[in-house]
Protein backbone atom coordinates (compact mmCIF):
# COMPACT_ATOMS: atom_id res chain seq x y z
CA UNK A 1 0.00 0.00 0.00
CA UNK A 2 1.49 3.40 -1.20
CA UNK A 3 0.36 6.41 0.13
CA UNK A 4 1.21 10.08 -1.22
CA UNK A 5 2.07 12.89 1.14
CA UNK A 6 1.56 16.60 0.54
CA UNK A 7 3.57 18.79 2.76
CA UNK A 8 2.40 22.32 3.42
CA UNK A 9 4.74 24.98 4.44
CA UNK A 10 3.86 26.02 7.73
CA UNK A 11 5.12 29.80 7.15
CA UNK A 12 2.55 30.12 4.45
CA UNK A 13 -0.96 27.76 5.44
CA UNK A 14 -1.93 26.21 9.00
CA UNK A 15 -4.37 23.13 9.86
CA UNK A 16 -7.37 23.40 11.69
CA UNK A 17 -7.44 23.49 15.27
CA UNK A 18 -7.68 20.35 16.50
CA UNK A 19 -5.86 18.28 13.71
CA UNK A 20 -3.38 15.34 13.81
CA UNK A 21 -0.97 16.27 11.48
CA UNK A 22 2.43 14.60 10.75
CA UNK A 23 5.09 17.58 11.29
CA UNK A 24 8.76 18.38 10.25
CA UNK A 25 10.12 19.36 13.06
CA UNK A 26 14.29 21.43 13.00
CA UNK A 27 15.94 22.06 15.76
CA UNK A 28 18.96 21.05 18.06
CA UNK A 29 19.61 18.22 20.41
CA UNK A 30 20.60 19.44 23.51
CA UNK A 31 24.07 19.06 24.71
CA UNK A 32 23.72 16.31 27.52
CA UNK A 33 21.73 14.61 24.29
CA UNK A 34 23.54 10.61 24.17
CA UNK A 35 24.85 9.83 21.11
CA UNK A 36 23.87 13.13 19.62
CA UNK A 37 24.87 15.99 21.16
CA UNK A 38 24.53 19.35 19.65
CA UNK A 39 23.45 17.75 16.47
CA UNK A 40 21.09 19.84 14.27
CA UNK A 41 18.28 17.60 13.32
CA UNK A 42 15.23 17.73 10.85
CA UNK A 43 12.82 14.68 11.96
CA UNK A 44 8.68 13.81 11.11
CA UNK A 45 6.72 13.66 14.57
CA UNK A 46 3.27 12.93 14.62
CA UNK A 47 1.39 15.91 16.53
CA UNK A 48 -1.66 17.95 16.21
CA UNK A 49 -1.87 21.49 15.57
CA UNK A 50 -4.18 24.21 17.55
CA UNK A 51 -4.94 27.59 18.07
CA UNK A 52 -4.92 28.01 22.45
CA UNK A 53 -2.90 25.53 23.83
CA UNK A 54 -2.33 26.17 27.82
CA UNK A 55 1.20 24.25 28.79
CA UNK A 56 1.62 22.23 32.52
CA UNK A 57 2.98 26.27 34.28
CA UNK A 58 0.05 27.45 33.03
CA UNK A 59 1.67 29.65 29.42
CA UNK A 60 -0.89 29.78 26.80
CA UNK A 61 0.58 29.44 23.41
CA UNK A 62 -1.60 30.32 20.16
CA UNK A 63 -0.95 28.65 16.91
CA UNK A 64 1.08 25.56 17.66
CA UNK A 65 2.08 22.06 17.12
CA UNK A 66 2.02 20.06 20.04
CA UNK A 67 2.88 16.29 21.03
CA UNK A 68 2.29 13.42 22.96
CA UNK A 69 4.84 14.46 25.43
CA UNK A 70 2.91 17.92 25.45
CA UNK A 71 5.78 19.43 23.72
CA UNK A 72 5.09 22.89 22.32
CA UNK A 73 6.17 23.60 18.60
CA UNK A 74 5.92 26.51 16.63
CA UNK A 75 5.93 27.71 12.94
CA UNK A 76 9.44 28.11 11.48
CA UNK A 77 10.27 31.58 12.52
CA UNK A 78 8.64 31.66 15.51
CA UNK A 79 9.82 31.51 19.17
CA UNK A 80 11.44 28.56 20.97
CA UNK A 81 14.33 26.49 19.68
CA UNK A 82 12.78 23.30 17.73
CA UNK A 83 10.02 24.86 14.65
CA UNK A 84 8.00 22.80 12.25
CA UNK A 85 9.25 23.59 8.87
CA UNK A 86 6.18 22.11 6.94
CA UNK A 87 3.10 19.73 8.10
CA UNK A 88 1.14 16.54 6.31
CA UNK A 89 -2.42 15.15 6.32
CA UNK A 90 -2.10 11.92 8.33
CA UNK A 91 -2.90 9.29 5.55
CA UNK A 92 -6.01 7.50 5.24
CA UNK A 93 -6.42 3.59 6.99
CA UNK A 94 -4.88 0.85 5.13
CA UNK A 95 -7.87 -0.41 2.43
CA UNK A 96 -9.64 2.76 3.74
CA UNK A 97 -10.49 6.49 2.37
CA UNK A 98 -10.66 7.34 6.29
CA UNK A 99 -8.49 8.30 8.96
CA UNK A 100 -10.50 6.94 11.72
CA UNK A 101 -12.86 3.86 12.25
CA UNK A 102 -15.15 4.24 15.64
CA UNK A 103 -16.35 1.21 17.21
CA UNK A 104 -17.76 -2.24 16.71
CA UNK A 105 -16.55 -1.35 12.92
CA UNK A 106 -12.89 -0.62 13.95
CA UNK A 107 -12.91 -4.30 14.47
CA UNK A 108 -14.14 -4.96 10.93
CA UNK A 109 -11.75 -3.14 9.64
CA UNK A 110 -8.65 -3.88 11.29
CA UNK A 111 -9.60 -7.54 10.41
CA UNK A 112 -10.58 -6.82 6.69
CA UNK A 113 -7.05 -4.42 6.29
CA UNK A 114 -5.17 -7.87 7.90
CA UNK A 115 -6.54 -10.31 5.52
Amino acid sequence: MDAVVEWVDARERLPRSGTPVAAAVTGRYPPEAPGAAGEEYWLVLPVYFTDRHTARDGTEHRDCFVDSDRVVRFPYGGPGTQHVTHWAALPALPGLAVRQVLGSAARAAVDDALR
